[in-house]
């Protein structure tokens, strides 16, 4: 029997899962007994898709088409963004046609309403592409690692801005030129907004957490901060004390306060493995109450890399084991909604930089703030400076609630030797 599928898109993904589909056809066959034919490529930009190496006969600008075609039998949804996707998302399941999708955005938004119209429809959308590219994460918690109580997720989960960081730490560069550096390879969009302010990781993260715990999750709970705001001195002070700082997006669920999703740039010490992920790379860490930490790792982005995991699905699909995981999977389709931790209740070790005049007691004052918030410090840093002239303050703290944290950075903010906002970074234990 034959699988016929219609492709919406046809950009870097989208003419990766077509050559694959159009000329690794016998290859597919022979590992998984199942023929898969390409039978509709839908685009706009019809010279796009012709200069991608796509017969003009397969190219179309009718989604109608595609859709009343009876031997097509899954979507692939690869054009990204809200809308038109959610729209023809819904329809293509309306019309009996299963569905495969790399959108996170779509799938942290409007998950809930899409997964409960597959359900209606009796057919099922998969999205293992949708969060760490060719990293088989999604098939991890929900196959893999569903016997455990999983309690934790972190991950690198945006090529870019590990790229830049990995530019920007291991090689000098400033967060412009290791920017542009990634565009010019294909990992940043012309408009890297979301992947720099840590919509992207957030997105992710919100679709992990929800398969990971089992819950809702509204995707306005996930708290995000980027890299775009990050400074060169920061860098420097994290090499200089041992850690290496990465953009991570965090899940965590605590059984009596419930959960905590952020996104923010973490220093992580130098001896734990995510802080040796680099380039476009990314990794992900899962914490289960048996199996303990495991790590997922691979490749981000890119074309191929994000076609393996499109096609892994689609043939998921053509076997037959997909439809029936959907079908009966609670966590895919009846979660409850989830209750979250108040931000200021969160706990972790910091990095405090704040910039102060060389004169004599400010440390005193800052270190007595500190004290008034229930905050222990594990080191200080101060390289030598004239005297008079702002120099650099670097405080590590042991573990402390946000909350604390947050008003002793208001105090110190306040001093009048304090020249300029004081920096807090995170730091992973």
């Amino acid at each position: 029997m034959s699988t016929g599928i219609a492709l919406l898109g046809c950009g870097i993904i989208g003419s990766s899962v077509a050559d694959m589909l159009l000329h690794e056809a016998p290859r597919l066959k022979a590992r998984t007994g199942q023929t898969l034919i390409l039978r509709h490529v839908v685009e706009k930009d019809i010279p796009k898709a012709k200069a991608a190496g796509i017969p003009a006969r397969l190219i179309t600008d009718n989604f109608d088409a595609a859709l009343a075609d009876p031997d097509t039998h899954i979507v692939i949804e690869l054009i990204g963004g809200l809308e038109p996707a959610r729209t023809l998302v819904l329809r293509a399941l309306k019309a009996g046609k299963h569905v495969v999708t790399a959108n996170k955005y779509l799938i942290a938004v409007h998950g809930r309403e899409i997964l409960a119209a597959a359900k209606k429809a009796q057919r099922c959308i998969m999205f293992e592409a949708s969060c760490g590219g060719t990293i088989p994460i999604i098939l991890a918690l929900t196959k893999g690692l569903l016997a455990n109580d999983i309690t934790r997720v972190i991950g690198i989960v945006n090529g870019t801005c590990n790229y830049i960081l990995t530019q920007m730490t291991q090689h000098g560069q400033s967060y412009a030129d290791a920017l542009a550096g990634a565009q010019a390879a294909g990992f940043a969009e012309r408009d890297p907004t979301f992947d720099v302010n840590g919509t992207d990781s957030a997105h992710k993260i919100a679709v992990l957490s929800a398969l990971a715990f089992g819950m809702e999750i509204p995707f306005g709970k996930v708290e995000r901060t980027g890299i775009d705001t990050l400074s060169d001195l920061d860098l420097k002070f994290a090499k200089e004390l041992g850690y290496t700082c990465k953009l991570l997006a965090i899940g965590e669920k605590s059984d009596s306060a419930g959960l905590s999703l952020r996104v923010h740039p973490t220093f992580v010490p130098n001896d734990q493995m995510l802080a040796s992920v680099s380039g476009s790379f990314n990794a992900i860490s899962v914490y289960g109450h048996a199996s303990g930490q495991t790590l997922y790792y691979g490749r981000g982005a890119g074309g191929k890399p994000t076609a393996s995991a499109v096609l892994a699905d689609v043939i998921d699909i053509a076997l037959g084991t997909a439809p029936l995981l959907f079908s009966q999977l609670p966590l895919l389709t009846k979660r409850p909604p989830a209750k979250f931790l108040p931000s200021s209740q969160i706990v972790s070790r910091n990095y405090l930089r704040a910039t102060a005049l060389d004169v004599p007691g400010v440390m005193a004052q800052i270190t007595r703030i500190l004290g008034e918030e229930h905050i222990s410090i594990s080191a200080v840093v101060q390289h030598e400076s004239k005297a008079g002239h702002p120099v650099p303050v670097v405080v590590m703290t042991h573990e402390a609630q946000d909350g604390h944290i947050t008003k002793a950075i208001k105090k110190i903010n306040a001093l009048k030797q304090i020249t300029a906002p004081t920096v807090r970074i995170r730091v992973l234990t």
